[in-house]
Parts: C-alpha cells; sequence; structure tokens
C-alpha cells in the first residue's frame, strides 16, 4: 500500500496494511542530525508517510528572531516573550494583508517535492489557529483579561486571525496538500487554559469557519490535556486530534473507546522517552501506543508534540523502524 492510500484510509477509520507514520514537525535544527539533508527527505527516508511541503519565514519577519513582528507578537533570541496588540489601532497595524501569505511559500519547491514524492500524503502545519495567534499577539495575561471584561475586543482579534488562517492554509491547500494541520494550542498539564464553555463561546465558531474553509481534511494539534474539548473537536468538523501528551494524563485507550469512532487520534509517543538512550524504552513506548490506539483502525504513530533539537536521534530513529518492523494490528 501506498504512503498516501495508507493515511486516507486511516482518515476513514479503516484498517490499512500497517499503522501509518504521521510526524507533522521536524524541526530544522535536527534534521542534520538525523542524517537527512533535507526536511523533506527527512519524512521519507525515516519512513513517514507524510511530507510537509517547503515553507518559509519571510526575509522580513521578526518571527522566530528578535523584535516585535507583524503580528504584534514580541520575540527574544528566537523566543516567544509577550505580545502588543492591545486597541483597534493595534489590531490594524498588526494583521498583515492577505496576500502577505505568498511570501511563506517558495512554489518551486512545492513543485519539486511533490515531483520527488507523488506517492506520500503531501501535509502542511503551523501554529497560526485563533487561539495561540490571540493569545501571542496580546500577551498571556491581558489575553485571558480581556475575556472577561472585553470580549468584543478579543472577538475582533480571533475573527482577524481567523481571517488570515483560512487564507494561509487555502493557499497551502493550491499548492497541493491532501492534509492540513491546524496548531492551536489551547491546554497545560490539568486541563484546558480556558473552561469548555468559554471555548464554546470564543473557540468554537472559528474553528468551524476554518474547517468549513478548506477543501481537505484538517487536524487540530494542541498540546495538554485537551480532553474536555473533544466533543467540540468533532462538533467543529475536525477529522482527527494530534498529541494526546501522556505527561498531561491522556490515555490511549481511553480516548480511543470515547472519540475513536469520530476523530483519528494521531501521536501519544512521550517525547521524554526520545530525548533518552533507552531503545528498549523506545520500543515499549511503540508497542503501548499500537496496542491502544490501532485496533481496527483510525491511528497514526507519532510523537506527542514534534521532534526537536535535543532529542536523541538514535531514538528518534528506533521509534520509525520498530513501528515498521511489528507492523501489526
Amino acid at each position: 500500500m501506498k504512503p498516501r492510500e495508507r493515511v486516507f484510509q486511516t482518515l476513514e477509520h479503516k484498517q490499512p496494511d500497517r499503522v501509518p507514520l504521521f510526524e507533522i514537525w521536524i524541526d530544522d535544527e535536527i534534521v542534520a542530525e538525523l542524517g537527512q539533508k533535507d526536511l523533506q527527505k527527512a519524512h521519507v527516508n525515516l519512513g513517514l508517510d507524510c511530507v510537509m511541503i517547503p515553507n518559509i519565514n519571510p526575509p522580513e519577519s521578526n518571527a522566530w528572531r528578535d523584535g516585535v513582528d507583524e503580528w504584534g507578537r514580541i520575540w527574544q533570541n528566537g523566543m516567544y516573550v509577550d505580545g502588543v496588540v492591545d486597541t483597534d489601532e493595534d489590531l490594524n497595524q498588526y494583521s498583515p494583508s492577505l496576500d502577505y501569505v505568498d511570501k511563506f511559500f517558495d512554489e518551486a519547491k512545492v513543485e519539486e517535492a511533490k515531483k520527488l514524492y507523488p506517492d506520500h500524503c503531501l501535509i502542511f502545519g503551523t501554529h497560526i489557529g485563533p487561539f495561540t495567534a490571540g493569545y501571542m499577539a496580546m500577551g498571556f495575561e491581558s489575553f485571558f483579561l480581556r475575556l472577561v471584561e472585553d470580549p468584543v475586543f478579543v472577538h475582533k482579534l480571533l475573527d482577524a486571525r481567523t481571517e488570515w488562517c483560512i487564507t494561509m492554509y487555502q493557499k497551502a491547500v493550491s499548492l497541493g496538500i491532501d492534509v492540513a494541520i491546524l496548531g492551536d494550542d489551547a491546554g497545560h498539564h490539568k486541563g484546558p487554559m480556558i473552561s469548555p464553555e468559554m471555548w464554546r463561546e470564543f473557540i468554537l465558531p472559528y474553528h468551524c469557519r476554518i474547517v468549513d474553509g478548506l477543501d481537505v481534511p484538517v487536524i487540530w494539534h494542541s498540546d495538554g490535556n485537551i480532553e474536555s474539548l473533544l466533543s467540540m473537536a468533532i462538533e467543529a468538523g475536525f477529522i482527527g486530534i494530534h498529541g494526546l501528551e501522556p505527561a498531561a494524563g491522556f490515555d490511549l485507550g481511553k480516548v480511543k473507546q470515547e472519540f475513536g469512532s469520530d476523530l483519528v487520534l494521531i501521536g501519544n509517543v512521550d517525547v521524554s522517552v526520545l530525548c533518552e538512550s533507552d531503545l528498549n524504552a523506545v520500543q515499549g513506548e511503540v508497542r503501548r501506543c499500537i496496542e491502544h490506539g490501532a485496533q481496527g483502525g483510525g491511528y497514526m504513530l507519532a510523537s506527542c508534540n514534534s521532534i526537536f533539537k535535543g532529542m536523541n536521534s538514535t531514538s528518534v530513529r528506533e521509534m520509525y523502524r520498530y513501528a515498521k518492523e511489528i507492523e501489526s494490528y
């Protein structure tokens, strides 16, 4: 079975020849450590069934660098520290025109990747969901206070970020992606950042708009314990959920039983194990996830977050190698 076929069988809650390997984000900093020349080759040579299309941070942007970026986020040495959006004037200043999306893609490189990997599932994912984009634009304290004190302004901000989000993903769809992944981090280890009731009021309508605005299946990614929001993920129309962080209390077998008929489950491999060198522990994580998530289809193996700098490259490679070795439901 070809990689794209394997992924789409799973998205239809069918059981393909083996569990798909569906890592979404592999940081550029670890690509060379994994013995790869570029991000797309890393996806393919590691045995993944998906390939992230080439995308870039525009050279004029301060995002992931230093200073205030075009969305009002403040960065220091590549790390997010706060936001500056506080008024309608700020929102206008820090909401780029929609044609700016063209600068995030090198269309020639995307076409090259499509020709090189015609059988793989082409994906695009980035953390520009309205909730994440909202609290980063305003800063955590200001955003969460204004949810109560000035909900009208918060909705203006969420509406603007949703419009940008839809435009960005529509551009990726036009370039040929098969699946979109919406990064919108909403939880910490104890639960969601806001109550389910507030989520329904402030975020669910915008998630519905995003899913409705795209012609490909959309997966929602979030760190943390967002189990109490999963029913609204189904309501929004997401085809699947990525993350399922075990350190945040996610029990893959329980989530599979409660939500597996409606959501494809992706992830749950503990990243802390991938940061160490115990290959037996890596194999144990892979077996656990496949045993708890794969039966009947509807599960794709991945880390619970991403493959990032500081991980043990041998452990990362072993995760994928061993998953293909056991190849069993």
